[in-house]
């Protein structure tokens, strides 16, 4: 993976490799879920059922749940405005971006759609989606669509389930199976605001 901070679109210089010890530390339980990052970084757009205002949210923990029926999960803390919106109209996007926008994507977690208009504010373009009301951010490469079949209290965050109702990727990206990542660079979270992109090196180990 190449590394970077929100600001650079670009990768820094590559580093000497580090020679990882043998013996193992102690990590605290409360930072123990970033032993499983990079997480990769999406937008989830969503809408005000009754003034029918979009509003974007970055997260990096979205995972997928079910292949058939098709599930997704985002988790959300219930303070954001999202939280709010997503309860009450039942439905959310997720939208994949790519480094080209990873400063708009960054900033549209940096504050809150109560009181911001995002889509406006960081020049991203609201467009209809298939099936929900809830918009597609046009400069993202993918979309995943859905209407929301269960929310669960885990911890300090809620489980958002979507059943997948309609998906879409720009033209070349996808080929039925895969994302190419040599055409596109999403990002991923590595820690606070350090991200970093797939490397194009595919690893195919012989089983």
């Amino acid at each position: 993976m190449s590394a970077f901070r929100a600001g650079d679109a670009g990768s820094n210089p590559a580093r000497g490799t580090k020679v990882i010890g043998m013996e193992k530390m102690e990590v605290p339980s409360q930072r123990a879920y970033r032993l499983i990052y990079p997480q990769l970084v999406v937008l989830v757009s969503s809408i005000n059922p009754t003034t029918k205002k979009p509003n974007i949210m970055t997260i990096a923990w979205s995972t997928p749940l079910s292949a058939n029926p098709p599930l997704v999960g985002i988790l959300v803390a219930p303070r954001r405005y999202s939280h709010e919106l997503i309860s009450s109209a039942r439905e959310f996007v997720i939208n994949i971006p790519t480094v080209e926008i990873i400063e708009k994507a960054i900033k549209c977690g940096r504050v809150s759609g109560r009181m911001h208009d995002k889509f406006s504010e960081f020049g991203l373009t609201a467009k209809p989606a298939k099936i929900v009301q809830a918009p597609i951010i046009e400069e993202c490469v993918a979309h995943l669509e859905c209407k929301l079949v269960d929310q669960l209290t885990t911890g300090d965050h809620t489980l958002f389930i979507g059943e997948v109702v309609a998906a879409c990727a720009n033209e070349g990206t996808f080929d039925g199976q895969f994302m190419d990542i040599e055409r596109i660079r999403n990002f991923y979270q590595v820690s606070g605001d350090s991200y970093a992109s797939l490397s194009k090196e595919l690893l195919r180990p012989g089983l």
